[in-house]
């Protein structure tokens, strides 16, 4: 049995007595579980978010005395979108394992993120939540870092396809000036074309900057229409030269809390890798669904399709079906939409094309 009596920070084995016997009485699964799985600190609490019990190593983790701590609400360190997000979606009436990505204050203040398994059980006849918790800051870091290389990357790969967009409404605006400077006669009609040409060149030019800003993690409730539309606006010009209709189908408005950048670029890596499949040409539909507590955003496509044996390597990293790919496009898209709660199913059929499913939670409750 793990026994957490034998504390790092100097406290004697009889400190810690009364609390190992109660661990002790904990379900022989769950002392099986804590026998196997690595961790950083344990937690045990009531369903109202009181800590009942917490393994000493808080303090070499988040620099809280156990003292601290004892009794305190949980809610009180966790960052406020993830409390919301908790109260939400944990669900209190099953034994299942439930796994969450929570920012937990540290002693100064600072967020630190970790992955959290939640289990609910019985403890000395009461009901509880037993938390494991691993700090994966590092690994968050080390996937920041691949997604900017994979956004620089569709960036450079945009840019040629973007010029010759950008090119079109130069010229014509370049010919109105000219005209102008000859002294034609209706100039309104051609201040409002040369006013909707600058307007198309900034939309297209606002889009490739935003793709090269450094990620960020700020969630705010997001309008995914809005976010499908300026996405679609800066792929409709790689569509065009592969002879593709973008077409987005949505009954209503989605609104789910995310940051804004990190979703836009899901978006753009499964739009962008649908257009590169369709060599023949074709259309790429975009429906978006609101479901109960869940916004459905689905990417089909008309190319050839993925074998149905291959369907369960493209979520892995460096695993690609195309000539050129690096293979990090969809492993990053998956990791994101899973740091937002949602998941990411894939349906394909050789022949038949694919379709890529985004499930987001709502904002609405």
């Amino acid at each position: 049995m793990l026994n957490f009596a034998d504390q790092p920070d100097g406290r004697s084995v009889s400190d810690e007595t009364e609390q190992t016997i109660m661990l002790a009485d904990l379900p022989k699964p769950i002392l099986n579980k804590l026998e196997t799985t690595g961790f950083d600190f344990i937690c045990i609490s009531d369903y109202a978010g009181k800590i009942n019990y917490i393994t000493s190593s808080i303090e070499k983790v988040l620099g809280f005395q156990k003292s601290q701590l004892m009794g305190k609400s949980v809610f009180r360190y966790i960052m406020r979108e993830d409390q919301k997000y908790l109260r939400t979606y944990l669900d209190i009436t099953t034994s299942q394992e439930q796994k969450f990505f929570i920012h937990i204050r540290n002693q100064i203040g600072r967020f630190i993120i970790f992955e959290m398994e939640l289990q609910m059980m019985e403890w000395h006849g009461e009901k509880k939540i037993l938390a494991l918790a691993k700090d994966i800051s590092d690994k968050k870091q080390a996937e920041e870092m691949l997604i900017r290389s994979e956004k620089m990357s569709i960036a450079g790969q945009l840019a040629a396809g973007i010029a010759h967009e950008i090119r079109n409404p130069l010229t014509s605006l370049k010919g109105f000036v000219q005209l102008l400077q000859g002294g034609i006669t209706s100039k309104e009609e051609y201040y409002k074309i040369m006013i909707e040409e600058i307007d198309k060149i900034n939309a297209i030019t606002s889009e490739l900057l935003f793709i090269s800003k450094p990620m960020t993690d700020d969630k705010n409730n997001e309008n995914v229409n809005e976010l499908l539309h300026d996405v679609m606006t800066l792929l409709r010009t790689q569509a065009n030269l592969y002879d593709i209709d973008l077409v987005l189908e949505a009954e209503r408005d989605c609104l789910v809390l995310c940051d804004r950048s990190q979703i836009k670029q899901v978006f753009i890596n499964l739009i962008k890798n649908a257009i590169e499949e369709m060599t023949d040409g074709g259309m790429i539909h975009v429906l978006v669904e609101l479901r109960e507590k869940e916004c459905m955003i689905a990417i089909k496509d008309q190319g050839p399709g993925i074998p149905k044996h291959l369907i369960h390597k493209l979520k892995e990293p460096f695993f690609t079906t195309k000539k050129n790919g690096t293979g990090l496009g969809l492993m990053i898209s998956n990791q994101i939409i899973d740091n937002h709660h949602g998941r990411l199913e894939i349906e394909s059929e050789k022949g038949h094309g694919s379709t890529f499913k985004i499930f987001l939670p709502t904002d609405e409750k």
